[in-house]
């Protein structure tokens, strides 16, 4: 299952295990017909070869995400596949500036969903996990995790989660489930590509969402996953090892100081 996967990485993600032929759990808050809605990710998980289901999920509703889980154990016997990704952006977005400046709220948005919901989605799914032959864990976080981007709150949201994956890797490996984190570089989301029009950004060396989700379905499906475990993955590594190219035949690749 992919949490928040009706747009950007997670959708991108969901729609390069459809590629492998998985049924892929798309989650969110918004269902429908639109363009960026579970419903029309599902639908492009099975285009692409695989089976998309999509269910209904306000992350920051602990009872929300419970119900999520439930109902997945009504319907199949395990979950082979973790990808926690869900987050949500602050509105409006906190880009800059001092932590003063921006709402206390903007904590709530960046370190309860993109860290705390992963940890409840995480406790929820371990006895599912848990009946696989052969389960896996990734968490999309960011190399925010390592250097200051966008606020405070968003660097400890990260870096929050890249120590949440390492420490739940150690926990999980005597029951040979790995877990690492996924740091993917500068991605054309919706929300980027939108932002872009307006600050006459440059996105040609930005990665695309299938790209990175290319790039996790390879890790996540390859032979030596358990000895990554607790590790940082970066996208532009994987698309090198893997020989991966985004929907347009190309591999953009965004460094950071915080590389290494």
């Amino acid at each position: 299952m992919v949490t928040g996967s009706s747009r950007g990485i997670g959708k991108g993600i969901a729609l390069a295990l459809g590629e492998q032929g998985c049924t892929v759990y798309v989650t969110g808050r918004t269902a429908g017909d639109g363009e960026l809605s579970i419903d029309t990710s599902a639908r492009m998980v099975t285009a692409a070869g695989g089976e998309g289901r999509a269910i209904q999920c306000d992350h920051g509703v602990d009872a929300q995400i419970e119900a999520l889980f439930q109902q997945i154990a009504s319907e199949v016997d395990c979950i082979d596949i973790l990808v926690n990704n869900v987050y949500k952006i602050p509105s409006p977005p906190a880009w800059g500036g001092g932590y003063w400046d921006h709402p206390i709220q903007v904590w709530d948005d960046q370190v309860g969903i993109g860290l705390r919901a992963h940890y409840v989605a995480s406790w929820h799914a371990a006895q599912l996990m848990f009946a696989s032959q052969g389960a896996a864990m990734l968490n999309v976080s960011s190399p925010g995790g390592q250097s200051y981007h966008f606020s405070s709150s968003y660097g400890a949201g990260k870096s929050g989660l890249d120590r949440l994956t390492k420490d739940m890797a150690h926990e999980l490996a005597p029951k040979g489930i790995p877990a690492v984190v996924l740091y993917p570089g500068s991605v054309s989301t919706e929300f980027i590509q939108a932002a872009a029009k307006e600050q006459e950004m440059d996105l040609s060396q930005s990665q695309t969402p299938l790209l990175v989700g290319r790039a996790a379905t390879s890790l996540l499906l390859s032979s030596d996953l358990m000895s990554r475990t607790g590790t940082i993955q970066w996208v532009e590594d994987l698309a090198e090892e893997f020989d991966l190219h985004d929907e347009n035949g190309r591999r953009p690749s965004q460094r950071y100081a915080a590389r290494r």
